[in-house]
């Protein structure tokens, strides 16, 4: 039988319904805002689960506020009695410590994050109408935020990654990172970056797609590229 999952005061049935409990939190609050004294419970609460709650909590936590990340998006910020202050992922507190694999293949993802949007900026210079562009999978005119970059099957990001691991024969349990910030990751070896990178863009099959559309391209098989395949220049 499945154990309820206790946090605090709140009990859930389920891992998902955690996830949605505190991003529903998250997304309650503008930047900056510091949260209520019933959301500062909890959350609190939430961070004593933290891998590393230890170390994020420290001399004590005065306030808890939503702030923005290196992505435009929101996070939790502890603010300390001693006035440091440090932001964390809710996400990281739920599913604790990532599968070695897991941690490879997010910062291999975080790699290449500014070469897809470089690919993302392109394609939108190019063909936008009004500040809409034509899903390639649709044709439906749609805006930026509507629209996902999708590695075309068979060559998904997962394929690449594993692919990339065979290549090079990298033993995960001995690879090293730098925490940039909660959760995210880059490689100790910059030359392990370069060599993910140029791998991914010789692999790499790329389409704009809508959001909703990147889980529904399964019956896709097909690797040889074609025109209208976008790539990283």
């Amino acid at each position: 039988m499945k154990k309820w999952v206790h946090i605090g005061r709140l009990n859930f049935k389920y891992k998902k319904d955690v996830i949605a409990h505190f991003k529903k939190i998250l997304n309650s609050y503008g930047f900056r805002e510091s949260l209520s004294a019933e959301d500062f419970s909890d959350v609190l609460n939430l961070l004593k689960i933290h891998p590393n709650a230890k170390e994020k909590i420290g001399a004590g936590i005065k306030k808890i506020k939503v702030d923005e990340t290196r992505y435009k998006t929101k996070c939790f910020n502890v603010i300390r009695v001693d006035s440091s202050c440090e932001i964390f992922s809710y996400i990281k507190c739920i599913n604790g410590r990532l599968s070695p694999l897991t941690k490879f293949s997010k910062t291999c993802r975080d790699v290449i994050s500014d070469d897809l949007r470089s690919v993302k900026l392109s394609f939108f210079k190019g063909n936008s109408k009004k500040g809409r562009v034509k899903c390639q999978e649709t044709g439906e005119l749609s805006l930026w935020v509507e629209l996902n970059i999708d590695h075309r099957q068979p060559n998904t990001f997962s394929v690449i990654v594993d692919r990339f691991i065979e290549l090079y024969r990298i033993d995960l349990s001995s690879v090293e990172y730098i925490e940039t910030i909660d959760n995210v990751y880059a490689f100790k070896d910059h030359t392990l970056s370069e060599k993910f990178r140029k791998y991914h863009k010789e692999k790499s099959n790329l389409r704009l797609v809508r959001k909703e559309k990147n889980l529904g391209r399964s019956h896709q098989a097909r690797i040889k590229r074609q025109k209208k395949d976008l790539v990283v220049e």
